[in-house]
């Protein structure tokens, strides 16, 4: 096969910061081409290069051969080279139809052929092996794997060649990145290349043909084999050892008093009489799919939800609301970190005082220096980059936003931190960095109970695992006595016998 795609020493350069510092990248037709870096490793700049969102400031790119500088993303896509970004970008208000031909509608006489490209979404949506996705439905009534076939077909009405495809499985249940893996197989049967983006090696492996990967802007390593051992990419990535990213386990006390008590908690259509116990210091990891109830319990537990039936206290206290459980040492960082927990426009330091703004007040009035200077002293524990508190929290990295989130806890003195999908999005380097994090107040004595999609996660940062399914709780052991194929035979196929569960 020959390269359709080819960057030599490309260059891009924002002030202050050379995202892109000589990266090289070569894309074969009919491959997948696995794009691996840590969050600022210059991935998103260099997508948005090959969208013509951005321009390179120096090096070649070849597209089939030609010199290529697409001088806005229609032209990217006009060329055949068509982006599904992580954050989708559908327009929720107009329908399936509208999104997919949106900026190239089907037209005769200068007048818009709305039948045409209900028939033509149609088509593409049966290609896509979604036909029960109607034309006419508005985007926002469709869930996120329905939004993601969207962005596909816009892609394919384009005609593409190329489809860069950034973190597409992030949202998506395990039955549902089956089904992306074989709408990408038969993209790249037809002979268009697909550049994916993702943070899961195992995707990589599964998927993938080659890998390029991307550290500080520059490229660290070109066309490997997809099954290059774990150990050699994060080398690539990070520049440090695998066998280092989780910290040793702590040592809990089994005798403690629990601090959290969830007893027989209920709530209809999402889980059904769930209990557990966190001790002090202790972290609980909860395993489960997307769709297994493992989020809705947080929240309930939280008090975000109302529970149908069922008691959740905190060292005694009931928690029957946000307000009880803050008050009562309880915080939270969801799984949305950016529309849930994050004012995105707003300083670090802002963030970060959240719940414990009142602690700020003299005289009925912030004190600022205060507040930054407390700020800073977190930024400072968790190795915040960069460490400017000034710094609006849109412009961090995921990883680095999650560290505020957690901050914001730190500084309210939480005695028992909910996480869920604490790393999504979060690169192999920030991901250690949080895990660290994680069992250092796990040492400090706060409790900590984890959601995660990542078996491995689960299993690598709790000292206790539960397992639900289908709403319930189907198992409970020590991590040390479960692993990743057992777990996963029993949230996938449940496969426990009834006198077993716990």
């Amino acid at each position: 096969m020959s390269a359709v795609l080819r960057l030599t020493d490309v260059v891009k350069t924002f002030p202050g910061v050379r995202a892109l510092d000589g990266v090289h990248l070569e894309v074969e037709a009919g491959e997948v081409h696995c794009l691996l870096g840590q969050n600022g490793a210059g991935k998103s700049t260099l997508i948005k290069v090959l969208a013509g969102v951005h321009h390179a400031d120096s090096g070649e790119i070849l597209w089939q051969g030609e010199p290529f500088t697409p001088a806005s993303p229609q032209a990217a896509m006009r060329a055949g080279i068509a982006t599904i970004y992580q954050e989708l970008d559908l327009v929720d208000d107009l329908n399936v139809a509208e999104n997919v031909f949106l900026g190239h509608e089907p037209s005769r006489f200068g007048f818009t052929r709305r039948g045409s490209s209900f028939v033509k979404t149609r088509d593409v949506l049966q290609k896509l092996g979604h036909p029960e996705i109607p034309p006419r439905r508005p985007v926002r009534q469709l869930p996120s794997a329905g939004k993601q076939i969207v962005s596909m077909a816009r892609a394919l009405s384009h005609d593409a060649k190329l489809i860069v495809m950034d973190e597409p499985s992030a949202v998506l249940a395990h039955d549902e990145v089956a089904n992306l893996f074989r709408i990408i197989r038969e993209l790249t049967a037809n002979g268009i290349a697909v550049v994916y983006i993702s943070h899961r090696l195992a995707e990589i492996r599964e998927i993938g043909d080659r890998v390029t990967v991307l550290k500080d802007g520059r490229t660290t390593a070109a066309g490997l084999p997809a099954r290059t051992p774990t150990r050699e990419l994060v080398s690539n990535m990070t520049g440090r050892s695998f066998e280092y990213v989780f910290p040793p386990r702590l040592s809990t006390d089994a005798e403690a008093e629990p601090l959290l008590r969830v007893e027989h908690l209920s709530r209809a259509g999402e889980f059904a009489d769930v209990s557990l116990t966190v001790r002090p210091g202790e972290i609980v990891g909860i395993a489960g799919l997307v769709g297994s109830g493992r989020s809705e319990l947080l929240e309930t537990i939280y008090g975000a939800r109302r529970a149908d039936h069922g008691t959740v206290t905190l060292d005694g206290h009931p928690v029957t609301g946000v307000g009880a459980a803050v008050r009562h040492g309880m915080g939270m960082a969801p799984e949305e970190r950016k529309s849930q927990a994050l004012l995105l426009d707003e300083p670090v330091f802002k963030n970060m005082t959240l719940a414990s703004f009142t602690g700020f007040a003299r005289a009925g009035f912030t004190a600022a220096g205060d507040e930054r200077a407390a700020a800073r002293r977190t930024a400072d524990a968790l190795e915040l980059r960069p460490r400017d508190v000034e710094r609006p929290a849109r412009t961090l990295s995921g990883g680095n936003q999650q560290k505020v989130v957690v901050g914001r806890w730190l500084l309210g003195h939480t005695r028992l931190l909910l996480l869920d999908e604490p790393t999504r999005g979060v690169d192999v380097g920030a991901r250690a960095e949080l895990y660290q994090v994680i069992h250092d107040l796990a040492g400090d004595g706060v409790g900590v109970l984890l959601v995660s999609s990542e078996v491995p996660e689960v299993l690598g940062l709790a000292d206790r695992v539960l397992v639900m399914r289908e709403g319930r709780m189907i198992r409970e052991a020590p991590a040390g006595e479960l692993d990743e194929d057992a777990v996963l035979d029993l949230v996938m196929a449940g496969s426990l016998m009834e006198g077993e569960a716990a």
